[in-house]
Parts: C-alpha cells; structure tokens; sequence
C-alpha cells in the first residue's frame, strides 16, 4: 500500500478540515483556568490505564507535572494515533501529548514544543525469526497502529509486507500477543509491553527503521504557547523531573544530549 494511503488516513485529511476561529489558546486557557491535553490511553507504557482503570503512563505524567506547574486542574481529552491531529486543528484539545514524534509530515500542519523524549521506529519479530533486512518482511503480515510515524516509515520501507493496520497501541498488542501479524512496525515501548503479556516467545528489534524526538503538539501560529512550554521543556528536564518520568515508565534514562 502506497504511502498516500498514510496521509489519506490521517495528515491530509486533517490539514482541509475547517478550523474554527480560535483566540490565542495560552489566553483562552488562563481564561478558561484548566488545561485541556490531547491524550491516547491506548499507548503504554506512554498512555493507559491501571488497575482502578485510572489513567497513568509517562505521558499522562508529563501532562499532569504541566497541569501542577500552572496550578490548573487538567482534562484529559482521549484520542487514538490517527486522530490526534484533527482533535488538536478543531480546537477539541488545547495540546496533544501523546508519543507525538516530530517529522516533516506533521510539521506542514502542526508546530511542536522542544522535544521531551526521544522514540524509536522498528521493526520486532519473533526472536527465532530471522531478519537481514527489508529484504525478509516482504509477504508477511506486518501489523502497525493506523496512522503513526510507524505506520509511515514501515508503508515507505517495508515495501512488499501485507500491512495490518490497527487503530491503536493497546490493539496491535493484543495482534501481536494473539498471533495475528507475523512482525510488527512500532516502537521498543509497545514491543516490551506485548513481551510482558507472551512469555515465553518474545518479540525483539529486527530493524531500526528510524529515531525521532517527541514533543508537544500545538496548534500553527501559537507563539506565545509554543515559548511558554519551551521554557517549561527546558526547565524540566534541566531539573529532572521529565528524566525521572521517562525512567519511570521506560526503564532507561533520556539521551545526555537531552538533560544538557
């Protein structure tokens, strides 16, 4: 499936949707006196929910240290990977933070803050499965969540993969733990997430297909928004607090480059 099918299904389609005449968020939010953030609870360790069925993940984490910051109470606006943007340019959110890589794609429709994390792009299969190359996916069924930045690099890589494509994290686990798809494209998170449901038959990294920061989406034009969280960007992981939050849900800490 061609790379158009990608943007159909989720960049493309969310740069025609009609925006609504909007007053600068940072205002509107101060007005407002609470926080709305844009994220996906289908996506751990980056998003989901515990025992209690509460929210928590290292996303939600970061939005509620922002929340506290502000001292404003935070709204939790859900949304899954391929609707993030349309919520975001239709004023339902008032950020996304949801594992929102920065690339070229999205940086034509969206601005985004200073990068908080970093997130890789692979592919995983079984670890009896041997994988050279592009080469070895040609044919199988490769499962990707609908419309991520994996969903992108595996259609323009992985060409000659019968792509499954599922409409969130939380799904595609359940493919993989199941035996739906033969490999994946999705990030080393979402792999060990699965691995913690399948022993003894683990998924590991067969390729790197690329490595992105993630950040804070925001609407285009928001200057006053985008410097303000900068600050709070920078800030946080000088002290930090977003390193312990990554360590936290992750398991590593963020890159030294980061924390500078």
């Amino acid at each position: 499936m061609k790379r158009r099918t990608f943007l159909a299904g989720g960049l493309a389609a969310a740069s025609t949707l009609a925006m609504p005449a909007l007053a600068d968020t940072l205002d509107t939010i101060k007005s407002r006196k609470k926080l709305l953030v844009a994220l996906d609870l289908g996506s751990p360790p980056f998003g989901m929910t515990d025992a209690a069925m509460q929210p928590t993940g290292s996303d939600v984490e970061t939005a509620r240290l922002l929340a506290a910051d502000w001292e404003l109470p935070l709204e939790i606006v859900q949304v899954t990977s391929p609707n993030r943007v349309p919520f975001l340019l239709t004023g339902k959110a008032d950020m996304v933070i949801a594992s929102f890589s920065v690339n070229e794609e999205r940086q034509k429709v969206i601005d985004f803050s200073d990068p908080y994390g970093v997130i890789q792009a692979v592919i995983a299969g079984p670890k009896d499965r041997e994988v050279k190359d592009y080469a070895a996916v040609v044919g199988k069924r490769l499962g990707t969540t609908r419309g991520s930045t994996n969903d992108k690099e595996a259609t323009a890589r992985a060409q000659g993969a019968q792509m499954v494509r599922y409409d969130d994290d939380a799904t595609l686990i359940t493919a993989m733990v199941s035996g739906q798809v033969d490999m994946v494209a999705t990030s080393p998170q979402v792999m060990n997430t699965a691995n913690a449901r399948k022993p003894p038959a683990p998924f590991e990294t067969k390729i790197v297909m690329r490595t992105f920061p993630y950040a804070i989406g925001i609407r285009k034009g928001e200057t006053k928004l985008q410097v303000t969280l900068n600050e709070w960007v920078r800030k946080n992981l000088r002290n930090g607090k977003l390193n312990t939050i990554y360590k936290t849900y992750h398991g590593s800490d963020l890159p030294p480059e980061m924390l500078a």
